[in-house]
């Protein structure tokens, strides 16, 4: 195939070089990019009330400023999700700040919520058709002096445009951020977010959270999001947490994502659907590059998945390779949908 080609030579340049390069490349070959065949029906969920063709979604981080979310979808993804984007233009932490480890099939990236700020992506956003579901996640800037502020007027300028927002307060790279998970604090954020979205028309919102959390804030997050109203949890963003690595770039510091972040992830993920009602839908992130590290998150209770890093060392053949497996897994266990599934592990 070859865009899982250029893929593997894309690789041969420095990780953050390859980024960049990856995303001028899809976007000239968008449209000569053909729609990916209807998935099969047994692959469809519905959730926040949309119809995913499929439950393969593309994490935010790979575009971060909106740029080829429709390029996307054509790769089969089923969603796609832009971002992080902040209020204003923001340069991110000094370079090199992205790192490959090839040997433990990881990345660590300490990018600081790099982009070019709400303005730059709410014109491409307008400018799209308005064909497949996309997503935007939404940061503060790094100096701002309120950050839930900063989040409102992301949510403001922003939710309109897309088909769901997703609130990011658990990147590692920026200080302090990660407080905003903290009961109090999260409370008064998703209630300003919701006092926002009560004059900007209806938009499911979903708050993304760390892996890197104890028993207890994982209590206070599902009683607050039980309380707020919001629509879904993404389990789960980048770890701090360094288990035994081979790669040189160990210690690199910044969150680690890719294969070792699998379990912790996906325990996170079950201990969530535990505490949490079922009308909340969640999503799976960390670590997937195959059908079956799917599989594991829809049982853990994900009814959607996501992922980014997998694609780094799989290609975007990856995504077609993922549906497959899902409807051969479907099929051993006797479940008639994705649906059925859900939560049964």
């Amino acid at each position: 195939m070859i865009p899982d080609l250029a893929a593997r030579a894309l690789r041969a340049l420095p990780a953050e070089t390859a980024h960049r390069a990856t995303v001028r490349l899809v976007g000239m070959m968008a449209p000569l990019l053909p729609h990916p065949p209807a998935d099969d029906a047994r692959l469809g969920v519905s959730a926040f009330g949309f119809q995913f063709p499929n439950p393969v979604g593309l994490a935010a981080g790979f575009d971060k400023d909106a740029e080829v979310p429709d390029a996307m979808l054509k790769l089969g993804f089923g969603f796609v999700e832009c971002g992080t984007v902040t209020p204003r233009p923001q340069a991110g932490n000094p370079r090199p700040r992205l790192f490959r480890l090839a040997e433990d099939g990881a990345v660590i990236n300490r990018m600081g919520f790099n982009n070019r700020g709400m303005e730059a992506a709410a014109k491409r956003l307008e400018a799209r058709p308005k064909t497949g579901i996309v997503g935007i996640n939404i940061g503060a800037n790094k100096d701002s002096a309120d950050r839930i502020a900063d989040y409102a007027k992301g949510f403001a300028r922003l939710a309109p445009l897309a088909d769901y927002v997703t609130v990011n307060v658990s990147s590692p790279n920026t200080p302090g951020l990660r407080g905003l998970q903290n009961k109090d604090e999260l409370a008064r954020l998703l209630s300003a977010l919701m006092e926002t979205q009560g004059g900007n028309g209806f938009k499911p919102v979903l708050l993304k959270i760390a892996p890197d959390l104890d028993e207890q804030a994982l209590d206070d997050i599902a009683e607050t999001v039980a309380a707020s109203g919001i629509e879904g949890i993404i389990i789960s963003n980048t770890t701090i947490a360094r288990p035994p690595l081979k790669s040189a770039h160990a210690g690199e510091s910044g969150g680690l994502s890719g294969r070792p972040l699998l379990a912790p992830s996906t325990e996170i993920l079950r201990r969530m659907r535990g505490r949490i009602s079922s009308n909340i839908v969640l999503i799976g992130v960390g670590g997937i590059s195959s059908g079956a590290d799917a599989y594991e998150k829809i049982r853990a209770g994900a009814s959607l998945v996501q992922l980014y890093t997998g694609l780094v060392y799989e290609g975007p053949g990856l995504v077609a390779r993922i549906k497959q497996d899902l409807l051969a897994c479907l099929t051993r266990d006797g479940f008639a949908t994705i649906k059925d599934a859900v939560g049964a592990g």
